[in-house]
């Protein structure tokens, strides 16, 4: 209705960018963005939102170029040089994002995205105290509650980086924020559990995040049972791909399904086949025990191994693997399947890997989930290895049989994702490359989520080579040790 009105569709095509970039969809806002910016090409607000865009389809080469136009002509913008900086960040190079930054708080002091941006460069330059400062900085003024949200949320990670976790715990409850949009509302009744006595009662707790979180919080579920007591009873729910293997490991639990839903621009989380929710004396979101739980290092457990693969098909995995040789059969991740802007810093290039995958005396076995032809096809014809892909088992569907075949190799090696998350949790031996101060290290060197956890990080976000470097020296020495 608004175009048959207006001559000028630019505004409109802004609008139609803006409500396209808060659903998620960049792809999309990219091409309003554009046409916004050719209707009105000395409108800041169009390009500084169309390298936004680009930046989140991470196309930063683009990005840059518009941004260079853009502050050609308009120098004493603070949002066009903030923008630069964000997107210098996502190349890798937070060190360098920092000059934009400070110009554009040279140019308006009170600028609260600078501010909030500037803090997650200098977190990823290892300067977690410097990004609480900035962070703190940035909450005086929020632009909106959504800002104020994001904010607190990072403010807690960024507590957890430094060991401070109580602080961070605290904090953490902000993920639940109904100003935030992908926070999820949960669709439970009764009556939500605020640290009461559990001895006897009757408790419904519901998975939360992505699924490499619901695995790691699963550490906790022992706990959770002894604070019930033997006449207490727990009713779990779980991503639905887990819940055959989380009945096995956990037989004194009754576990369902949870089901995530959007509506009306929101995500929800429900739990379908629950009938009587009368029955529950509580509920509760799992990272609710967090704070009570694992509030100081020493409140984490020696050993993790709470997850049981099934014997049967680790036996028959075993067996396929021996196929191959004798040589130690690593298994290898490098990515996740979500890797918009923020993420994909979080992982190294493929090509990057080179080093471990000419290790001499292994055998590389893909536990990767996704499409991963590409990158196993660059492996065989520029570094002549091969990663080799079982046959019969989906990676990223099969969790339970993935589980069992984490369970069979000799070593993991890589990111911190679902699978890793899995295998860990079993009790598997697992080499972890992470980004230099990831909050689930809690401050320290190691990983007290999964003690048997090596953990390899760089020192600065973005220069993966000498981290790499040093997972390579480890496997030729770990090889030359165990012939």
């Amino acid at each position: 209705a608004a175009l048959k009105l207006l001559v000028d569709h630019g505004a409109v095509a802004g609008d139609l960018g803006r409500l396209a970039f808060r659903m998620n969809m960049p792809e999309f806002a990219v091409g309003f963005f554009a046409h916004f910016r050719l209707a009105q090409p000395d409108n800041i607000e169009a390009s500084n939102n169309l390298a936004c865009a680009l930046r989140e389809l991470n196309r930063e080469a683009e990005a840059i170029e518009v941004l260079r136009e853009a502050i050609a002509a308009h120098p004493e913008s603070p949002a066009l040089w903030n923008t630069l900086g964000t997107v210098v960040c996502n190349t890798g190079n937070p060190t360098g994002s920092i000059v934009f930054f400070d110009e554009a708080l040279r140019l308006e002091s009170g600028y609260s995205k600078a501010w909030h941006n500037r803090a997650f460069a200098k977190s990823d330059m290892g300067d977690i105290k410097g990004a609480i400062a900035d962070i703190d900085q940035a909450l005086k003024r929020p632009d909106s509650l959504a800002d104020e949200a994001i904010m607190r949320f990072a403010r807690s990670t960024m507590s957890l980086s430094l060991g401070r976790l109580k602080e961070g715990w605290k904090e953490y409850e902000g993920r639940h924020s109904p100003h935030l949009t992908e926070a999820p509302l949960f669709n439970i009744p009764g009556t939500r559990w605020t640290d009461q006595d559990l001895r006897g009662k009757t408790l419904f707790v519901c998975a939360e995040q992505g699924l490499g979180d619901e695995v790691l919080f699963a550490g906790m579920l022992p706990d959770i049972l002894d604070r019930l007591g033997p006449e207490g009873s727990l009713t779990l729910a779980v991503e639905r791909r887990l819940v055959p293997l989380f009945k096995r490991s956990f037989p004194n639990i009754e576990v369902t399904l949870h089901r995530t839903f959007q509506y009306e621009g929101r995500v929800y989380r429900a739990a379908p086949e629950v009938e009587n929710w009368d029955r529950f004396d509580y509920w509760a979101p799992l990272g609710a025990f967090l704070l009570p739980l694992r509030s100081s290092l020493d409140d984490f457990p020696k050993s993790a191994d709470y997850l049981k693969a099934d014997p049967g098909r680790v036996a028959h995995w075993k067996a396929e693997l021996d196929k191959f040789g004798s040589a130690p059969k690593i298994g290898l991740l490098w990515k996740s399947l979500k890797l918009n802007s923020e993420r994909a810093r979080q992982f190294s290039p493929f090509q990057a890997w080179r080093p471990v995958l000419e290790t001499p005396g292994v055998t590389f076995v893909n536990l990767q989930y996704g499409d991963c032809s590409e990158e196993i096809a660059y492996a065989k014809e520029a570094f002549g290895i091969d990663i080799h892909q079982l046959p019969g088992i989906d990676l990223k569907e099969d969790l339970d049989d993935v589980t069992a075949l984490c369970a069979a190799v000799d070593l993991i090696v890589g990111f911190s994702n679902a699978t890793t998350n899995l295998a860990a949790a079993t009790g598997a031996p697992l080499w972890l490359l992470t980004a230099p101060e990831v909050w689930t290290k809690l401050g320290t060197d190691s990983y007290p989520w999964y003690p048997q956890a090596r953990v390899f990080s760089p020192r600065v976000m973005g220069e993966w080579s000498p981290a790499i470097e040093q997972i390579a020296d480890a496997l030729a020495e770990k090889v030359a040790r165990d012939k």
